[in-house]
């Protein structure tokens, strides 16, 4: 498994729905889910556990359901591509046995979906729009020092349905826009006082000491949002431009893979 950022909803310990109680009687409070397979790749572990976060008072669980996310990218994969570009990549046999595993994991546990958005080598400069600025924490773990993001979901999903007022009100190509779209529906089944995390996770590990020090994505994001609300257009350009070029080595490793 390639390294990677990861965007997670914690529900609250109270709001955990009963067939997924199971799942977090399981739960880690490590958050080391990653293990060295056969060829001596990390790999994630297959268990049906959770991440847990004691939050502001209060626990907070993350289902993981790897299986049910691995068979979800699965399918989103060969959906992006259309005619026999997709039956060439996920062969439609393989495509069939997927989407019925996916029925058949659905069925065991009513409500089951992916608590976990995954990204290769980068952070998607949308998820930034997610957050405050001052909700950036360093944390540094065994001598590893990494970036993370909390807000609470309401927060979040106030941010992006600004976002997207923004982008369409400053006539952004509606491919760009959709793109944030598709994160506040990811985000919209989910409770309002769930908890919203960005982890750099392995990402992290593709920048110095003093890189993530100085890295403050998340407010370049909100400046660049800002000036094109006030219709400053170069201001905007100029501060998504420095988050863009923070991370344009890391997207280019994505693309060479």
């Amino acid at each position: 498994m390639a390294r990677a950022s990861y965007l997670r909803v914690y529900l609250p310990e109270t709001r955990v729905p009963e067939p997924l109680v199971h799942v977090s009687d399981g739960a880690t409070a490590s958050g080391r889910v990653m293990r060295t397979g056969e060829f001596g790749l990390s790999e994630e572990s297959p268990r049906d556990d959770a991440f847990v976060l004691d939050h502001a008072g209060r626990r907070y669980v993350c289902p993981r359901f790897p299986r049910l996310r691995m068979l979800e990218g699965l399918m989103a994969f060969r959906n992006a591509y259309q005619g026999p570009t997709a039956s060439m990549l996920v062969p439609q046999a393989t495509a069939d046995r997927a989407a019925r595993e996916l029925e058949r994991i659905q069925h065991r546990i009513p409500g089951a979906r992916s608590h976990i958005l995954t990204s290769p080598f980068f952070v998607p400069l949308r998820w930034f729009s997610l957050f405050d600025p001052h909700e950036r924490m360093l944390v540094d773990e065994a001598d590893t020092l990494t970036i993370r993001y909390r807000t609470p979901l309401r927060d979040a999903l106030r941010r992006v349905r600004r976002s997207i007022g923004v982008l369409e009100e400053a006539g952004f190509d509606e491919a760009i826009v959709e793109q944030v779209v598709d994160l506040q529906q990811w985000l919209e089944p989910f409770p309002r006082d769930a908890v919203v995390e960005l982890d750099y996770g392995g990402v992290a590990s593709l920048f110095t000491r003093a890189e993530l020090a100085i890295d403050e994505s998340a407010a370049d994001i909100a400046a660049s949002l800002d000036a094109l609300e006030n219709g400053d257009y170069e201001e905007a350009g100029e501060h998504y431009g420095f988050a863009a070029s923070r991370w344009a080595h890391a997207q280019s490793l994505a693309y060479a893979n």
